[in-house]
């Protein structure tokens, strides 16, 4: 069977180049005589490994000296526990806005351990857009304000970021790091599963400014202690070898193609392929206020939950797969991630069109 054009928001699919190197290494990395997969975390080969993902990282996202990178384990769900055991060091209050199903997660784990206000949520309309900020409301002595810039499930991203002040800004950039530049400095922590736009499932990315690190509250496990991680160079104890090799061939991808700005014209256009098909159709209708469309998860729909589950059907037999809405919310949702060719969202809106055609 030829390789299908995956729509999957996660894990999904992954540069083909990318796969073709590991695929070439798989048995024999770099004259070792093994795969990364069986090699030790201890070993120098590995060390160069792990050292060369940082700095190529570092390196397309301009990641200032006082930043720590962390590769961990445990996905972004363990972050939301881990952000508020090791930032709620003062006031233990932190500002929240509630824009879907992961942030409402990341609420729910912060009100253990400490206040948690939620300045603003779009609920009222299943989260299909970001709702505006009122200063008022945010509280000026929080030891942090969380956010997810770019909503799965939803469709919906961050086009202007809040303005914190002194307050650390946290970051959830689980399907949206390394699609577009981003401007590391305005925030104190950003953390991204991998298995969107980094790498397989299995790794966590946290960058983390140091000034952030060392304050964990007394309760805070050893494995969810920041500073455990960051003294340890992600060595503490044995990390996801062989998705830290991965990432690292995806983040030499990107700068290979031209880095992040790059990144952004390409994934733009793709998205401006569905988005612009959409808008001028009678029969499919997307389900965010334009404004605040996601550049990665597109969701739309059709006339009704019935040709929607027909569309799905009939698209993964014409090789465009995973492209089934979440639970949550049903329709359609095509994640288009930086692995996504052009030609594929291309493919989508001829299936669309053939589709549309057959079912009106």
């Amino acid at each position: 069977m030829d390789r299908v054009y995956n729509f999957s928001a996660g894990p999904s699919m992954l540069p083909l180049e990318v796969l073709q190197k590991a695929q070439k290494e798989m048995l024999n990395y770099e004259n070792s005589g093994m795969s990364v997969m069986e090699m030790s975390h201890r070993s120098k080969v590995f060390d160069e490994i792990i050292q060369g993902a940082e700095e190529v990282l570092r390196d397309i996202m301009n990641i200032p000296q006082n930043y720590k990178v962390l590769f961990l384990q445990g996905g972004a769900s363990t972050q939301f526990a881990m952000i508020p055991l090791n930032l709620f060091r003062n006031s233990k209050k932190a500002d929240y806005v509630n824009t879907g199903q992961w942030s409402k997660k990341a609420i729910s784990e912060a009100k253990k351990y400490g206040t948690v206000n939620v300045v603003a949520s779009s609920e009222d309309t299943t989260f299909n857009y970001i709702p505006d900020l009122d200063k008022s409301t945010f509280s000026p002595d929080a030891d942090y304000f969380h956010i997810t810039s770019n909503n799965t499930i939803y469709g919906t991203r961050y086009v202007e970021l809040p303005d914190t002040g002194d307050v650390p800004l946290v970051s959830d950039m689980s399907s949206c790091i390394l699609s577009e530049p981003c401007d590391v400095t305005k925030f104190g922590v950003i953390y991204a599963g991998a298995q969107k736009n980094i790498g397989p499932a299995g790794l966590t990315v946290v960058i983390i400014r140091e000034d952030l690190i060392g304050h964990a509250m007394d309760i805070t496990p050893t494995m969810l202690n920041y500073k455990t991680h960051a003294d340890n160079n992600s060595l503490y104890n044995t990390p996801p070898t062989y998705g830290i090799y991965i990432a690292k061939l995806v983040f030499e991808w990107i700068k290979e193609k031209g880095g992040l700005a790059e990144m952004e014209k390409i994934n733009k256009e793709k998205a401006n392929i569905l988005y612009d098909f959409l808008d001028n159709s009678s029969f499919y209708k997307g389900t965010v206020v334009p404004k605040y469309r996601s550049l990665m998860n597109i969701p739309f729909v059709t006339p009704s939950k019935e040709l929607d589950e027909k569309f799905v059907k009939e698209a993964t037999a014409n090789g465009l797969v995973n492209l089934k809405g979440h639970r949550t919310v049903g329709g359609m949702r095509a994640s288009i991630y930086n692995a996504m060719p052009i030609e594929g969202v291309k493919a989508l809106v001829e299936f669309m069109k053939k589709f549309e055609m057959e079912n009106r």
